[in-house]
């Protein structure tokens, strides 16, 4: 696993975050309202709410959004179904992409997502077709300034972390994908604070791309997708440049 490799991947969205801040909340806001009509309102007795809530403080998200968001989807008022779809393909040079999405209309999605890949020089792939390049992984990511290595290093693996990385700038810690939150949980509560908590799909490898033209269709590939109100996450195993 590339620590540093993620983290550039992390900090490129968190950057596209600030931009856009209306699309995520409304993505997150998504996501919050398919958990809850799954598993109830309740986050201490929904994990799965929890963990979106955590991640929705993550991205700044405000406390009265989030309320609001449960709210509606408890009520009767909200009868919107959405279904969660991956899906996988090659981009240039063939790197692989997972593109997780919410949708109310797989038809309509199918068709974004084949655009998408066919217009940036990519393919979109069958089920299976390059998940098997990936982990399934718990991420917790925490900014290094002002903090001991050796301290955070005993508190994640005290806490049930798999395992840890730093290269300088970040903490990367990695756990099961069903431990994620009680490994978020036992940290919190030592008084970190996290840029991003999620699972993931890290890549096993990664992919470089040498042409100019292709490094720019890669990009223009993750921003059409990412730009996608059905898209909820953009993985891929593409070595991106240092900018």
């Amino acid at each position: 696993m590339s620590g540093h490799s993620k983290w550039s991947n992390i900090k490129r969205k968190k950057e596209k975050t600030d931009a856009a801040k209306a699309k995520v909340f409304t993505k997150i806001g998504r996501e919050i309202a398919v958990v809850v009509k799954q598993g109830g309102a309740n986050p201490n007795e929904n994990s799965k709410l929890k963990d979106v809530i955590a991640k929705a403080k993550a991205a700044n998200v405000p406390n009265d959004n989030i309320e609001r968001i449960i709210k509606k989807a408890a009520g009767e008022g909200d009868n919107t179904n959405y279904e969660e779809l991956v899906y996988e393909g090659y981009g240039p040079c063939g790197v692989a992409v997972v593109v997780e999405t919410l949708t109310d209309n797989r038809n309509r999605t199918a068709g974004e997502m084949r655009h998408y890949f066919d217009k940036c020089g990519g393919n979109l792939g069958q089920s299976g077709s390059v998940t098997f390049m990936f982990d399934r992984k718990g991420m917790i990511v925490i900014e290094g300034d002002g903090l001991e290595e050796d301290t955070v290093m005993e508190d994640a693996l005290e806490a049930g972390a798999e395992d840890f990385e730093f290269d300088g700038e970040i903490f990367e810690i990695s756990t099961e994908p069903n431990s994620l939150g009680s490994v978020r949980d036992a940290l919190e509560e030592k008084g970190y604070s996290f840029l991003s908590a999620e699972v993931a799909y890290v890549p096993q490898t990664m992919s470089s791309i040498d042409d100019a033209d292709m490094v720019v269709k890669m990009e223009k590939l993750i921003d059409m997708l990412e730009e996608n109100d059905d898209v909820q996450a953009v993985w891929h195993n593409w070595e991106m440049p240092e900018e």
